[in-house]
């Protein structure tokens, strides 16, 4: 098995699309995306003004992406294919979103569904994450900070 991790182009739009509506838990269908303003326009946007997102392929498959936000120092997004979990994919986009996240910023945020049972919560406590408390609804703010 061979991984690649990648910048993301604009001709990755419909990819990221397809990884994102394909996971179980936290899933979004496009329509949802859209009412919450998540467009393959804005997206396409968002990697032509900055490198944003990451691709992790393996054996030249798509299988996972990380989306990050510079200005905020925001982990906006992560997520990999039910069929490729437990690769250590999410641990090796998460390096690299941090990476990029911390050349700017000395604290990170980011915002997941904070309920028991969401798989998301104790990956990112096992990535030194920290809960910092909740937000809108059921979600809840991680904080990471910059190692001394």
């Amino acid at each position: 098995m061979q991984t690649l991790i990648r910048l993301a182009t604009q001709d990755d739009v419909d990819t990221l699309f397809a990884i994102r509506t394909s996971v179980v838990q936290n899933h979004l269908s496009v329509e949802q995306m859209a009412d919450l303003g998540i467009t393959p326009q804005v997206l396409a946007d968002s990697i032509r003004a900055a490198p944003c997102v990451w691709i992790a392929e393996v054996d030249g498959q798509p299988a996972a992406f990380a989306m990050v936000d510079q200005a905020e120092g925001e982990v906006f997004a992560m997520f990999v294919r039910p069929a490729f979990e437990n690769l250590g994919l999410g641990r090796q986009l998460m390096a690299v979103a941090e990476a990029a996240l911390f050349e700017h910023h000395d604290r990170l945020f980011l915002i997941t569904d904070g309920r028991d049972g969401i798989r998301a919560n104790g990956f990112y406590q096992r990535l030194g994450w920290s809960v910092v408390g909740p937000v809108d609804g059921d979600d809840v703010r991680y904080e990471k900070s910059r190692a001394q």
